[in-house]
């Protein structure tokens, strides 16, 4: 067995890799379940609210957002440690495995924009169950989630699905014996 084998992973490493990939499930799964919850806010192609949208209906759609954010949260601060960890035990060495370190860039380098769409997220939990805000208020944070950055967030959820694609099909991985 090389060095670069995986049968070599110690079980720090492998723990690292499955609490790295349940987490990121959840993740990614969250994040597509506020897309739906924050569509059903809104009008069709617009950024205004759907005007035939009872308060109450609306409050829940808030409400189950904020549940959200509290999950998808905890599994993101999850993903970056386990990942984290991975990479640093791991017996794969991203100068072999070219898509393993495309994924890291993809995935350290969205933080930024993970972490600041975070802060707006976790005042939108502060607001559910520590006040009693508005639904205006709560529409505010919304709009502001929404329109953060310009669209980067949802750029960053297509870069986490390619992430996916590199780990199934592996491409810049440098074969034993090869050159180079």
């Amino acid at each position: 067995m090389t060095p670069t084998d995986p049968r070599t992973a110690t079980v720090g490493t492998r723990i690292a890799l499955f609490a790295f990939a349940l987490c990121g499930v959840i993740w990614l799964g969250g994040l597509n379940a506020r897309m739906v919850i924050g569509g059903d806010l809104l009008e069709p192609g617009t950024l205004r609210f759907d005007p035939l949208l009872s308060p109450s209906a609306e409050r829940e759609l808030f409400r189950l957002l904020s549940v959200t954010a509290l999950i998808t949260s905890a599994a993101y601060v999850c993903v970056l440690i386990s990942a984290a960890l991975f990479l640093w035990r791991s017996p794969w060495k991203l100068r072999q495995h070219g898509w393993m370190m495309i994924s890291a860039i993809l995935l350290f380098g969205f933080m930024p924009i993970e972490i600041y769409a975070m802060t707006i997220d976790l005042r939108m939990v502060y607001l559910e169950f520590f006040t009693t805000a508005s639904n205006e208020d709560f529409r505010v944070l919304f709009l502001e989630r929404v329109g953060a950055l310009g669209g980067a967030p949802f750029v960053a959820v297509l870069s986490y699905y390619t992430m996916i694609a590199l780990a199934v099909f592996q491409p810049l991985r440098r074969r034993p014996g090869a050159e180079g």
